[in-house]
């Protein structure tokens, strides 16, 4: 516990500065963060051995992470271009190398960069559209987490998803969005993010749940690469994925339903 918490400090410190000055610092610590993340995906499934797919896929990935792009809606034609010229080249160097790369390799390579770039592009949209959003998201995100700790430590009884995660109760989820839930609506109180009180209460439920559902994606594609985290580079939390899979659902999810932008 202690080692997380110094890891934890030590991580503020370090990324938030660049969060709140934003600018291009900012998506260059975005652009190492998320090519880290997706690195480590790569890695899970022993895919580091294929050094020209991984550039490619990570082109992908960094194109999600431009300036000025959204990727579900108005991708400039030059853009468009280039991530579908990026998927035509994963696909053809299956070809290349006789199928020693597979379709399945090239398709867990697309839809990786596509989970992790979707991800980080919208916590960059959030950070430009400001910081209170930031902060309110990861304020719910912290809180599930704290909140389905100690609720499922002390109260949890009923196995959430036992197969994909054993340790994760009901009384664990419940309780972190309800904590969630508490703590989204005094951070609205104190630095208003919508009109409505009612609303900004369900967003802050809604979210902490999406953000358990990321974490539970995260927790079976461990599962079924049999690994216990994603990496090592965070003593005591393990790699970038195991602190930012919530993240990468729950600032979608908020502009998925307008809550943001």
């Amino acid at each position: 516990m202690k080692t997380r918490i110094i890891t934890a400090i030590v991580a503020i410190l370090l990324f938030f500065p660049f969060v709140i000055f934003g600018g291009w610092p900012f998506y260059a610590i975005m652009l190492l963060i998320s090519s880290l993340g997706l690195y480590e995906l790569f890695n899970m499934r022993k895919m580091h051995k294929y050094l020209v797919p991984t550039i490619f896929s990570m082109g992908l990935l960094w194109v999600f992470l431009l300036p000025q792009i959204d990727p579900l809606m108005t991708l400039k034609n030059a853009q468009q271009e280039v991530l579908i010229g990026l998927v035509l080249l994963l696909l053809g160097y299956t070809v290349l190398v006789k199928n020693k790369f597979t379709f399945e390799d090239a398709g867990f390579m697309v839809i990786t960069a596509i989970y992790i770039g979707l991800g980080f592009h919208y916590f960059i949209e959030t950070q430009r559209s400001g910081l209170e959003y930031i902060f309110f998201a990861i304020i719910v995100i912290l809180a599930t987490d704290t909140g389905a700790y100690f609720s499922g430590r002390y109260f949890g009884k009923r196995k959430l998803w036992p197969e994909i995660s054993p340790n994760k109760t009901i009384e664990g989820a419940v309780g972190g969005m309800l904590l969630a839930t508490t703590l989204g609506v005094v951070f609205h109180l104190i630095f208003p993010v919508h009109d409505s009180l009612v609303l900004v209460a369900l967003v802050a439920l809604l979210s902490s749940a999406v953000g358990q559902v990321g974490d539970l994606v995260e927790s079976a594609f461990k599962r079924y690469y049999h690994v216990k985290d994603s990496g090592k580079l965070l003593p005591g939390h393990g790699g970038i994925l195991d602190r930012f899979d919530s993240w990468l659902f729950v600032f979608p999810f908020l502009y998925l339903i307008q809550f943001i932008g």
